[in-house]
């Protein structure tokens, strides 16, 4: 028996649960968010449903009354009805299920730990933004002024204050400053291969006189390239032309250098001082761009028998989400649930990074925002790397 068959079977009109001879339909979306609206906002624990095609009496005898296959096509398209018209977002599944020969139709509304829930935008002249129903028991009552203000002092005497929660780096105290040791940065293997290039270019320039340039090219082709690299004949256009691809074209050897030789591993600790566990945890950073500041936007190749090695997707997926744009390096992590009383570790991978001569001396700012379900406000924060 499917999973949401026995369901529907076990229930019966409740606080949590509602019951729809027919399925809501175009005609039926303000009876559909108010509905919402209520199950989201009704005060119990976990899971709650709306089962549609299925009318239940008074003895908890249910009729199943098929529901088109037109209500499941997208048109009304529910979820996205719910995500623009309700605040904060609430998690809303839709599924078809067969129950004796019928098909009925099955909205399960995820654990609602942020009530209240109320509209964010009208809908109609009855169903305005800032309207709120809840269910008690089996019917659907309009929320007043004094249940909203219950619920908002229950939801901030259950939160966690955002000055509460440290973070930074780990030690035995937990550091807002990092040192970090540089690296020369003209090592790398782009650097050097354009640096050769460069000086070819250098090498015809000075010579004019095509016998004698040849010969020059040639002399500085092999010590630059040595004996075993074959010269060929090339224009400055061509050398130049070479060049632009340089980075490509060593972008394994290049990520070797900064992410595996020269890495430095960056971790950071969220610690919950609080008497609370903080839900649903997130964390963004945002650092800035640098040519001598380098981070991983992946983990780099492993070097084998002289081939880069792709890396497997498991390796890969404990490494933090690292995007770049045009003014800002960002990483984004997932943390989940976070206890009171120890520090977590932010990454179950560290970012990994290298910092060039050029900043030494100098400091680079960490910019980071922790979220949550329930915390008052956003953490926020900022850390320093030194150089």
């Amino acid at each position: 028996m499917h999973r949401l068959e026995r369901t529907i079977r076990s229930l019966s009109p409740s606080t949590g649960a509602l019951f729809r001879k027919s399925a809501y339909g175009q005609s039926g979306v303000e009876n559909f968010l108010r509905d919402i609206l209520a199950l989201a906002n009704a005060s119990v624990r976990g899971t709650r449903y709306i089962i549609t095609g299925v009318e239940c009496d008074s003895k908890g005898r249910k009729r199943m009354s098929a529901v088109s296959r037109k209500d499941f096509s997208g048109k009304p398209a529910y979820e996205s009805l719910a995500n623009n018209h309700i605040e904060p977002p609430i998690r809303i599944r839709y599924e078809a299920v067969t129950v004796e020969g019928k098909r009925v139709g099955v909205f399960e509304i995820g654990d609602c730990q942020d009530r209240p829930y109320m509209m964010r935008i009208d809908h109609s002249e009855t169903l305005r933004r800032g309207d709120a129903y809840v269910r008690i028991n089996d019917s659907t009552v309009k929320m007043g002024r004094r249940q909203l203000q219950a619920l908002f002092e229950k939801k901030f005497q259950e939160s966690v204050s955002a000055a509460r929660i440290e973070i930074g780096f780990p030690g035995e105290i937990i550091h807002k400053d990092l040192n970090l040791v540089t690296c020369p940065l003209d090592k790398l293997p782009s650097t050097i291969a354009s640096a050769k290039l460069q000086e070819l270019i250098d090498a015809k320039n000075r010579v004019h006189a095509s016998f004698v340039s040849t010969i020059v090219a040639r002399l500085t082709h092999a010590r630059l390239f040595g004996s075993d690299s074959p010269y060929e004949e090339r224009s400055i256009d061509e050398i130049m032309a070479e060049m632009q691809q340089v980075k490509r074209q060593y972008r394994d050897e290049d990520e070797q250098f900064l992410f595996q030789e020269h890495a430095i591993d960056l971790q950071l600790v969220v610690f919950n001082q609080g008497e609370e566990e903080i839900h649903d945890a997130s964390l963004s950073l945002a650092m800035p761009v640098h040519e001598a500041f380098h981070v991983a936007e992946r983990l780099p190749k492993i070097l084998r028998d002289d081939r880069y090695i792709e890396r497997t997707p498991g390796e890969q997926s404990t490494y933090p989400a690292v995007s770049r744009r045009d003014d800002s390096i960002h990483v984004a992590v997932q943390l989940g649930d976070i206890g009171p009383g120890e520090p977590v570790s932010v990454f179950k991978t560290p970012i990994r990074i290298c910092a060039g001569t050029d900043l030494e001396g100098r400091k680079i700012g960490i910019r980071y925002s922790l979220f949550a379900k329930n915390l008052r406000s956003i953490a926020k924060g900022k850390l320093r790397l030194l150089f």
